[in-house]
């Protein structure tokens, strides 16, 4: 047996194992990979790396499992859900705390994620309810029809390092519940919260097997989307890997619900309260470091409401709060990775390149600002650019980082039009007081999610998630009504007895008499 691996400090590394079958399996791959505090850069664990045969067990797990929870009434797998909801409440601020560990989210902004997803969790009690079908008595003479809705089998999730407990809880709960069984591939980035999820499932009276984790990257990934006993494979990411996703998994004949990048513009018009409109753009821009799929990474601002805000803008930027995340005031954390903080930095350089005037320079931030033991970490302070231009790369690509660019337009006409004319179209806002501008926006504007004086608009658990053109690749959005019917198949069923049969072969096609 090897000794366990140690840190530089001499402290011994968590492994981070796979959970199959109702328990934790160590990984039998032999690859492995860091797992980092981003605030100090220092290793904090190892996480196993699944391969082909390692991703088939947990397959085979879910689908030994599948036929017997398919089959159980779905008050009792409510019942489950709302003991895990339990759990969750008791634990959420664990949970929270093992995110800030590993992803660098300050603490309080991995409450509100554990909240909402515990919020899709409560939207999964309602099971019952969700998978009621309909009925319709003598659709023609003695005959009746009704439908029902009836699980997949076993349906995967592949989710991202920005949210290591909510979006995954955009998907299993909703499944799990629906009666389907599920594989989880979490990011290797933050991989632990995956694990104590699934202790708390299992603690919640889960069948083993319904519920499974493999940890790992492209190949697991890549197994996943070849196993023929996969029937829906549910991804969040960037839109390179959404798209091949959805293509590769759709040739495999799954069905596939790939949600990919996003370039979140905000319209700033001159009658907004713009105390109001600051708050929104540096709270959405800088939270959580701006590698949130819902962050406003560009301020459309109209007229002379780019003169107005500018200034105050600059003033909030210089007076982020940037700390380690485990400090309670702090507004803002450390990049997830050293990789992403390099990423973040070219786009810094190639803006000011390109002729955007930087008015707020994050590189200039320093770990040792963070405060102590944060020298090594992975840090970017906020940054803010100003005539940003539709050509430029810091306009047209997603940075997914603390970078907050400003494009100044003459209208709202003008607004609308670049907005559409992006190739993302996950989320917008706009900050207005007109209620005609309101409408015409939200009517015109050619986004999934729509805020109004609401700079995030992530829609509740019980409606759905996803946006439009290159930001989402399938039929039916993310959790809410639409998550039950992407992890459910419909089922019609015409009934007609003896008695009311007439007789003799019918060689016409049937209608209603």
């Amino acid at each position: 047996m090897n000794a366990p691996d140690k840190s530089r400090s001499g402290a011994e590394l968590a492994s981070i194992e796979h959970w199959i079958g109702g328990r934790i399996v160590p990984g039998q791959s032999g690859r492995r990979t860091d797992v980092f505090n981003p605030a100090s850069g220092q290793v904090s664990g190892r996480v196993a790396m699944a391969n082909a045969a390692e991703v088939a067990q947990a397959v085979a797990s879910a689908q030994a499992a599948f036929p017997a929870w398919a089959d159980t009434p779905p008050i009792r797998r409510a019942r489950v859900m709302f003991k895990f909801l339990e759990l969750l409440n008791k634990e959420k601020d664990n949970l929270a705390r093992t995110i800030t560990a590993e992803h660098g989210k300050v603490f309080t902004d991995a409450q509100g994620e554990v909240t909402r997803g515990i919020d899709i969790v409560e939207f999964a009690c309602g099971i019952p309810q969700l998978l009621k079908g309909d009925y319709t008595d003598q659709v023609s003479t003695g005959i009746d029809n009704w439908t029902m809705r009836q699980p997949l089998g076993v349906v995967a999730g592949i989710t991202p390092f920005n949210f290591p407990v909510m979006v995954p809880m955009w998907m299993y709960p909703v499944a799990i519940a629906a009666g389907n069984c599920f594989v989880l591939k979490p990011s290797p980035l933050d991989p632990s919260a995956s694990i104590r999820m699934a202790e708390l499932l299992k603690e919640a009276g889960l069948p083993d097997g319904v519920f499974n984790v493999v940890q790992g990257d492209k190949d697991a990934v890549d197994a996943l989307l070849e196993h023929p006993d996969v029937k829906a494979l549910s991804f969040v990411g960037s839109t390179a890997i959404a798209q091949k996703i959805y293509e590769t998994g759709a040739k495999h004949g799954k069905r596939v619900q790939a949600l990919g990048g996003a370039k979140n513009h905000m319209v700033v018009m001159p009658d907004a309260d713009m105390d109001q409109a600051v708050d929104a753009l540096i709270g959405s821009a800088f939270g959580s470091a701006g590698e949130r799929c819902m962050a406003i990474s560009l301020g459309v601002l109209v007229g002379d409401a780019a003169d107005k805000i500018m200034p105050m803008l600059e003033k909030r930027t210089q007076e982020l709060k940037i700390k380690n995340g485990v400090e309670l005031d702090a507004e803002m954390g450390p990049i997830v990775s050293a990789a992403a903080q390099q990423r973040i930095t070219g786009y810094i350089g190639q803006g000011e390149t390109e002729g955007a005037k930087l008015v707020v320079d994050g590189r200039k931030f320093q770990g040792a600002m963070a405060g102590a033991g944060c020298d090594g970490g992975f840090w970017v302070g906020g940054t803010l650019f100003d005539n940003v231009k539709p050509d430029m790369k810091i306009y047209k690509e997603e940075i997914f980082g603390p970078v907050l660019g400003c494009v100044r337009v003459k209208d709202l006409a003008e607004a609308t039009a670049l907005i559409n004319s992006h190739e993302y179209g996950n989320g917008v806002s706009c900050f207005t007081r007109d209620g005609n501008v309101a409408r015409e926006f939200s009517r015109r504007v050619q986004v999934g999610m729509v805020g109004i004086n609401v700079p995030i608009p992530v829609p509740m658990a019980w409606h759905g998630f996803g946006g439009w053109k290159k930001s989402l690749f399938g039929d039916m959005h993310a959790y809410g009504e639409e998550g039950v019917r992407f992890y459910t198949k419909q089922k019609s069923i015409m009934q007609r007895w003896p008695e009311s049969t007439p007789k003799g072969a019918e060689f016409v096609m049937p209608t209603a008499q």
